[in-house]
This record gives C-alpha cells, sequence and structure tokens, in this order.
C-alpha cells in the first residue's frame, strides 16, 4: 500500500484501511484483569486419584507433599468407575488425615454396591475423620453402555446425598455441569437435577472443567434464577497434552474452544513448552474470573503438582509456614 512520509496510509478518511499509528490511536480500548497484588490469592481445593501401583502411589505422594503447604481449602480423592478403587480410596484419604494437615474429601458412588455397602464405606469416613463427601452418582464401569442402578443401591446421586445426611453431618459436595452432562434430557433437567441434590442437603457444588468463562458466569446467573444459593465451585483443568484432553472432553461433553487448538499447535513433541501455555490458559482463565467475582476455585491435578503449583503462585498463593 502506498504510504505517506508519516507513516499513515493515504488512504485514511474514505473507508479504507487506516494506518498502524492511525489505528492504534482510535481503535476501542480494553480495560485490562485487575493486576495481581490488587486481589487477594484465591481459595483453592485439589483433586488427585488413587494410585494403581507403587510407582503411582510414590507420584501421588509427591504431588500431596508439593501442594500441601499451599493450604488449600480442602483435597479430594477420585474413586473409580463401579467402585473399582474404593480401597484404595479409602487408604489414600485415611493416610492423608493420618500424616498430612490437609482436609480430604473422599469421592463416593452409587456404582455397582447396595445401600448398605455404600453406608458402611460413609460410615468408615467419619470414623476415620473423614467429614467431607463428593457424592456422585459415578460412571458405568468399562464395558457398560450406560448407567443402571443397583436393585439394592442409591439410585442417583440426590439419592446418596439424603443417605449420606442421614448417617453423620457431613459437608456434602455434588457435580455440576456447566455444559450439559452429557446423558441430560436437557439443561433445564440438567439444572432441576442439582436443584434436588442442594435441597437434599448437598452444600457446595464442583463443575465439570470446562473453557470458556462465559458459559460459566451464564450457568451461574441460570443456577441463582433456579433457587441455587450454595457456592458454585468452577472446576479448573490445567491442560499440558491437549490431544488427550481434546479426546476426553469429546466423551465428557466439555468444549474445546478454536484458540485453544492454535495455542497448542505444533507443540505435540515440546512437552515444556505446553505447560508454559497450560499455565498462562489457566491463569487467565482463572483471573478473568476472579476479576467476575468468584474467589474459590478446584484444580483437576491429575496427580502433577509443579504445573498446578506454578499457577497458584501465579494467582498470589504461597507456602504456609507450620505453626
Amino acid at each position: 500500500m502506498e504510504q505517506n512520509q508519516t507513516g499513515l496510509s493515504a488512504q485514511g478518511a474514505s473507508g479504507a484501511p487506516r494506518g498502524t499509528l492511525q489505528r492504534w490511536l482510535t481503535g476501542p480500548r480494553v480495560d485490562g484483569l485487575p493486576q495481581l497484588a490488587a486481589q487477594p490469592a484465591p481459595a483453592l481445593s485439589f483433586e488427585f486419584f488413587p494410585p494403581r501401583t507403587e510407582a503411582l502411589e510414590a507420584q501421588l505422594w509427591s504431588c500431596i507433599r508439593r501442594l500441601e503447604p499451599l493450604a488449600p481449602r480442602f483435597v479430594s480423592v477420585t474413586y473409580g468407575a463401579g467402585g473399582t478403587t474404593q480401597a484404595r480410596t479409602h487408604a489414600t484419604v485415611a493416610r492423608i488425615v493420618r500424616e498430612t494437615r490437609l482436609t480430604p474429601a473422599a469421592h463416593l458412588t452409587c456404582v455397582g454396591a447396595p445401600r448398605a455397602e455404600v453406608d458402611e464405606v460413609a460410615r468408615a469416613y467419619w470414623e476415620a475423620g473423614v467429614r467431607h463427601i463428593v457424592a456422585l452418582r459415578g460412571d458405568p464401569p468399562a464395558g457398560m453402555a450406560q448407567y443402571e442402578a443397583h436393585p439394592e443401591g442409591y439410585a442417583y446421586a440426590v439419592d446418596l446425598v439424603a443417605g449420606l445426611r442421614r448417617i453423620a453431618p457431613f459437608e456434602v459436595s455434588v457435580a455440576a455441569y456447566p455444559e450439559i452432562h452429557p446423558t441430560a434430557l436437557s439443561a433445564d433437567h440438567d439444572l432441576d437435577n442439582l436443584k434436588r441434590k442442594i435441597d437434599a442437603g448437598a452444600t457446595r457444588a464442583i463443575t465439570q472443567y470446562f473453557f470458556d468463562s462465559a458459559i460459566f458466569l451464564r450457568f451461574l446467573d441460570r443456577a441463582l434464577a433456579a433457587g441455587i444459593t450454595v457456592p458454585i465451585v468452577p472446576g479448573i483443568m490445567p491442560v499440558s497434552n491437549f490431544t488427550q484432553m481434546r479426546k476426553f472432553s469429546a466423551m465428557c461433553g466439555a468444549g474445546v474452544p478454536d484458540w485453544m487448538g492454535r495455542l497448542f499447535e505444533g507443540l505435540e513433541e515440546d512437552a515444556e513448552t505446553r505447560r508454559m501455555v497450560a499455565a498462562v490458559v489457566a491463569a487467565e482463565q482463572v483471573r478473568l474470573l476472579q476479576a467476575n467475582g468468584i474467589d474459590e476455585f478446584h484444580f483437576y491435578t491429575l496427580n502433577r503438582p509443579d504445573l498446578v503449583y506454578a499457577i497458584a503462585h501465579i494467582l498470589g498463593a504461597r507456602p504456609r509456614r507450620p505453626d
């Protein structure tokens, strides 16, 4: 394009492209996110999964020890499909109670067990000092196409929540789905199910991970309109393996924006750069939600602590010295 000596386009006012400086000076201004020092570090919680081998157990406990000094509000330990990790989950949670200063939350599902057995597990948790349960319907065991309730069990999470409240005054967290559970009949049906779990005694909801913050904020609007007032904590998934995450997201109904694919493009063999990109994406997501008033976040760690630790540090979390 022909330009004059000032570097501005010779075609300015006619609607044709303008020169660089003119475009910069007359374009819209976008306010930045609040300075990091201008807002306190958010409350954090972390999710771990129980180990299947001795090597993975060492990795898990390395993760726990790395993140423990950040003093999370609680840490949750998952429960395999069909209760396949029940014993390992219980052992991990009991060890957290014995050997750390952390507050554990044990996952408990309805799948594949009668009520008496589930109740027994819950009582064992209470006796071990566990006061927080994450109550879930649970995924179908491997080989089953769809969920089927045990004929003598809790049919759904709402029933499990009510059962737990009869056993002991647990703090009970449940799952929420900003982008709708894959098996829900509709968005309204899904939200009604969340409301019933809250009405049954749940004290908090933790969401499936998401990457579009606007979706979560719209979900909060709908939840409040439905009469839900307990905290709905956003689940944050740091993405260090984009290919793997995209496949998993397709199964669980989490949307993956096009811009995320572009960020990770060409990094398949570059794990270090992927981790740096992942830290920036997750920290920016949290800071945007903080700017909209959200002050608590649940991180899915995948038992890999360094990325989560770096993100928490960016957000202002610092290790606390033991008393």
